[in-house]
């Protein structure tokens, strides 16, 4: 069975390092440090899934998922908005702009992040 490829979009390298060391030993993850370099490598590594910081430089994580949706070979990936925007109503506002999930950082709830992962990679395959 093909290992499964994550996409981490996160232009912090701590968080970059956190979210490697919670997932390396269950998936391949591809890290993009922008948006651009993001869609550019994921249109040549197609992940199976997608971790997307919001506040990115050069072009934010809403663009790259509105990007993601006008693109025939990625509009179908799940993503997560992962993001440090935790106001009211910021939760609702990121799935409506058609995120898949959503959840805060700093990452304290390791098991809720792969249960996430886990629960939208099965509902991808038809499972869920």
């Amino acid at each position: 069975m093909t290992p499964v490829r994550l996409a981490l979009v996160e232009d912090n390298p701590d968080n970059r390092l956190l979210v490697q060391a919670i997932l390396e030993d269950r998936y391949d993850i591809d890290e993009y440090e922008n948006g651009v370099l993001a869609l550019e490598g994921m249109a040549v590594r197609v992940p199976d899934l997608v971790l997307l910081d919001i506040s990115l430089p050069e072009m934010d994580g809403t663009e790259v998922l509105e990007r993601m949706r006008a693109d025939a070979g990625l509009r179908e990936i799940p993503v997560i908005a992962l993001t440090a925007h935790a106001m009211t109503g910021d939760r609702e506002r990121f799935l409506s702009l058609g995120f898949d999930h959503y959840m805060t950082k700093p990452i304290v709830d390791e098991e809720a992040l792969v249960g996430t992962i886990e629960g939208l990679l099965r509902e991808r395959r038809g499972e869920g």
